[in-house]
């Protein structure tokens, strides 16, 4: 009697429920491991929500909509950083349907929950998609265009146009790579004879018009901030490490795919004693439009954009991980045949929930373990709450008055921009990079600036000095670790910047 798991049922059976099973057990399962293990949010959060706080239109990180989203996100929280773990996993639930909704439009509800199962073992949309920013909020905004795009070039939806619309607006919005990978659909949509008739309408000239209202105050903020100019091109002699930069990002790539390699090895034949007798998932035959569509789009955003990003010395692929390898898993669906067998049921059920329990394991155990065997310190392991909280009222309390702003390390300060008053974060090495306070403006409204202490004396490091040099160091504070460790207590020198009224 042939054995047929209740997963398998279910995917037969139950996609759609199947599917909102995965992925909320994923989201929870991220939303969980920072509350529980992290002390302060990942490297760059604070900074977003930094930035967020000021509403600029337009900043050096890039177009504003990720920052403003942060921003709302932690204030409808009650000032706690839940709220944006909370925006990073709706991210990642609003991606996941997307690519459902494309992958049930060209395979079947069946496969596409098939393909939803391989592309949560890719490690990209784990731990770094706890990090909302620009890359986070990019990947369901790109995943609406390409299934949207596929609406308008397969099925010859035109309702579909207003959505897309929207969609490339807003993505334009979030991130600075979003032209170069807009040209990648229209690429697409261009090449064969059956996309440009989709063209062959008034509805992109709609589009065109939605996208405009959208992108225009950031527009007009590019043309005054003059900054329309692409990184610069490498010199010659620096065109053999910039395409060996170029192989290491898209080796890293390969690497995030290993759990869909491993799943799609231990479910072949070779591995299973009665070949014959494994479930059978159907699907009807795939539109070859479809299939190009999908191969085009799980190959060229990672080739193109590893190699962009290495010639132009960027540190991560154009687009990030998630963008590059977000149709992966549909490919190996669509590659795999009209008939999908699931081999080995019991190893392949253990094996997925062991590659997607693995990372948020390792983010665990880093936390936990790591701080007892090497000195080496995370940037989720410092105390941010306490941090915020003692020179806030530090400065309240000789004051007055709440703390205005926060200066010195950037790491620190952006930290104590999370406290209860809000601070404006001042990067007074780089102050065009936070316009909304001026080293004159600081020294009127008062602050305080903070840096880490080598020793118990607090002596400023010597560009703070410089900067700040009629600041009066006080005496450092120590901060003690959730988990400590070998790790020594963390000492942050500072001083209070007196506002120019109460002198």
């Amino acid at each position: 009697m042939r054995f047929t798991s209740l997963i398998i049922e279910l995917i037969r059976a139950r996609p759609r429920l199947m599917f909102w099973l995965v992925v909320s057990a994923q989201a929870l399962l991220w939303l969980l491991v920072p509350l529980l293990v992290y002390a302060s949010p990942p490297e760059g959060v604070a900074t977003v929500l930094a930035y967020g706080r000021e509403y600029q239109v337009g900043s050096d990180l890039g177009p504003p909509l990720a920052f403003w989203l942060a921003d709302i996100a932690f204030r409808a929280t009650g000032g706690h950083v839940v709220g944006v773990y909370l925006l990073a996993q709706l991210c990642f639930i609003v991606t996941f349907y997307g690519l459902f909704q494309l992958a049930r439009s060209m395979v079947g509800p069946q496969h596409a929950v098939i393909a939803v199962l391989l592309t949560a073992t890719i490690t990209a949309f784990a731990e770094s998609g706890v990090a909302f920013g620009p890359l986070v909020l990019a990947r369901p905004l790109w995943a609406l265009v390409l299934w949207h795009s596929w609406e308008i070039i397969g099925r010859g939806r035109r309702s579909a146009w207003f959505a897309l619309s929207i969609e490339v607006g807003l993505l334009l919005l979030t991130t600075v790579a979003a032209p170069a990978l807009l040209l990648l659909p229209i690429g697409f949509a261009l090449a064969t004879a059956r996309s440009r008739r989709a063209l062959m309408s008034l509805d992109p000239l709609f589009g065109l018009l939605v996208i405009a209202v959208l992108v225009l105050p950031y527009g007009i903020w590019l043309m005054r901030a003059d900054i329309f100019a692409l990184p610069p091109l490498p010199a010659s002699t620096e065109f053999g490490d910039r395409a060996i930069r170029a192989v290491e990002l898209f080796g890293g790539l390969l690497l995030a795919l290993g759990g869909v390699a491993l799943l799609a090895l231990l479910n072949t034949s070779r591995f299973d004693r009665r070949p014959d007798d494994a479930p059978v998932v159907y699907r009807a035959p795939v539109d070859p439009l479809a299939r190009q569509y999908v191969y085009f789009f799980a190959l060229a955003p990672a080739l193109l954009g590893s190699v962009a990003a290495g010639v132009f010395g960027l540190k991560h692929v154009i687009g990030g991980a998630g963008i590059a390898l977000l149709m992966v898993g549909l490919a190996v669906v669509m590659a795999t045949g009209d008939l999908v067998h699931l081999r080995r049921q019991r190893v392949l059920r253990t094996a997925w929930a062991a590659l997607v329990a693995a990372p948020a394991a390792a983010a665990i155990l880093a936390a936990v373990v790591l701080p007892w065997v090497s000195p080496a310190e995370r940037a989720t392991s410092l105390p941010a709450s306490d941090i915020a909280r003692y020179f806030g009222e530090s400065f309240e309390r000789r004051t007055g008055r709440p703390l205005p702003a926060v200066a010195g390390d950037p790491e620190l300060a952006g930290l104590i921009a999370m406290g209860a008053s809000r601070p404006h974060l001042f990067l007074d090495a780089t102050p065009a990079r936070t316009p909304w306070v001026t080293p004159a403006g600081f020294s009127e409204r008062g602050g305080v600036v903070v840096w880490r202490a080598a020793d118990t004396a607090g002596k400023p490091p010597a560009d703070i000095a410089q900067r700040f040099p009629d600041i009066v160091p006080e005496l450092p504070r120590a901060f003690e670790r959730t988990i400590a460790g070998r790790q020594p207590l963390l000492r942050v020198g500072w001083a209070i910047v007196r506002p120019k009224a109460t002198q």
